[in-house]
């Protein structure tokens, strides 16, 4: 049983968190919702007032404090512009908790909220019946009927936008499965293990398989644990941190049965909450010394790739290539040299760096179905630039970004740029070896 922890309230309220924030405004630039729509309020600055005002007493849990605060993306890159530290990552998590137990709903968004959160994410079983279930949509025709029937633009909100948004699911299904334990090809100089993720696994099996066949290349036992989950970043966003500790305590008893030197993942946003899982037990002490072990052994698949003495030798790819910093990896892990200097290491690969690589693509976990049209303002800016910049491939190390900037470039006329992992571009590399 998880231990009881403060309220939200109080935990939102702790001054050791916000009076570090002087006002400066160094991070407005930096913050994507600000240069998008100029408003103070939906600065990082302006929302640390709002926190303030209502911690205070003086401003309620109105809709209008709930619009501001959910606008953020929360890609943390406020963090890096801050000259004092300020954890605004933290912060405006605890206040959306605030938010999901102060401010009441529509009774339609509060079930789907409710089946997404508390159902769909935790349970593989549940997930992958729903995206059998989409396959299906797409296999059938119905998808094409649907969207050439233009019935879809008939429906309250943006559904038919929302609905452009579906990855293309009819190839077959590459998950990983769960329980496994994938030997190295060779002499074996690491044992490390595998957080799969859960939508990652459903969408983006592929990078999962390719990551566990670059690391056996290089000498690493792979293990993928039976009993691991949803890592919780998605429920920590929406502020329900109840069911992010019990996906978080899931996970660490899941890696903790095993016996890895190294705790690896290729979703920046999954690496950057397991990073954060302490965070999470602030009120109990024993739990959070576990997750602090938990974390210590938390790795992004590049970094680790990138302090290897050696990889193993690349075989060449001839095309122009564009990196894409994912925002949890620059900003929240601080990783940003790792995967550059990985696809340097490939013959023949022009690496090009973008104007503006460290610019949020609007992805954001589920920001892009929350925020529909403030997320494809942001993604304008992102393709402007990879147009601008003339590359064949896009490499980017989060799956939210993939499908943001895939879906941007299709919806551009863009659509002879691939968007790939670098993990991805590793293991096309060692293939051309085969």
């Amino acid at each position: 049983m998880l231990a009881t922890c403060e309220s939200t309230q109080e935990r939102i309220s702790r001054t050791d968190l916000t009076p570090e924030c002087v006002h400066c405004g160094l991070c407005l630039q930096a913050c994507p919702t600000y240069v998008a729509l100029g408003q103070e309020a939906d600065s990082p600055r302006g929302r640390i007032y709002l926190m303030r005002a209502q911690e205070r007493g003086v401003l309620g849990v109105s809709e209008s404090f709930v619009n501001h605060i959910s606008a953020c993306l929360d890609c943390r890159a406020c963090e890096s512009a801050c000259p004092s530290g300020v954890p605004y990552g933290e912060m405006v998590e605890k206040a959306r908790e605030v938010i999901e137990q102060s401010f009441r709903r529509p009774l339609i968004i509060t079930a789907l909220r409710r089946i997404f959160f508390k159902l769909l994410l935790p349970s593989r079983r549940w997930l992958r019946c729903s995206f059998n279930l989409l396959r299906l949509y797409q296999w059938l025709g119905i998808q094409r009927v649907v969207r050439a029937s233009g019935i879809l633009k008939l429906l309250p909100g943006q559904l038919d936008q929302l609905e452009q948004l579906m990855p293309d699911l009819r190839q077959k299904t590459q998950h990983v499965s769960l329980g496994q334990v994938f030997p190295s090809l060779g002499a074996t100089h690491h044992r490390v293990g595998l957080l799969t993720g859960c939508v990652m696994n459903e969408i983006f099996g592929g990078i999962n398989q390719a990551t566990i066949r670059v690391l056996q290349r290089n000498g690493c036992e792979v293990v993928v644990p039976q009993n691991q989950t949803c890592c919780g970043a998605l429920h920590c966003h929406a502020g329900i941190a109840d069911t992010a500790r019990e996906l978080a305590l899931r996970n660490i008893r899941a890696f903790e049965e095993q016996q890895i030197d190294v705790l690896l993942s290729n979703a920046s946003g999954c690496g950057a909450k397991l990073k954060e899982y302490p965070t999470l037990f602030s009120n109990d002490s024993e739990l959070r010394k576990r997750a602090e072990r938990f974390t210590a052994k938390v790795e992004d698949i590049s970094s680790f790739l990138d302090r290897l003495p050696k990889l193993v030798k690349l075989g060449k790819i001839k095309a122009r290539v564009a990196y894409d910093d994912p925002c949890h990896l620059l900003h929240a892990m601080k990783v940003s040299k790792p995967p550059r200097n990985l696809l340097r290491l490939i013959p023949e690969l022009e690496l090009v760096e973008l104007r503006t690589p460290d610019q949020c693509c609007g992805s954001a976990g589920i920001y892009n179905l929350t925020h529909y049209e403030l997320s494809m303002k942001i993604l304008e800016r992102k393709i402007d630039d990879i147009h601008k910049a003339q590359v064949q491939i896009v490499a980017t190390g989060n799956p939210g970004c993939i499908l943001q900037i895939a879906y941007g470039l299709g919806r551009a006329g863009l659509k002879g740029i691939e968007v790939l992992h670098p993990i991805e571009l590793l293991d096309r590399a060692y293939s051309g070896l085969d």
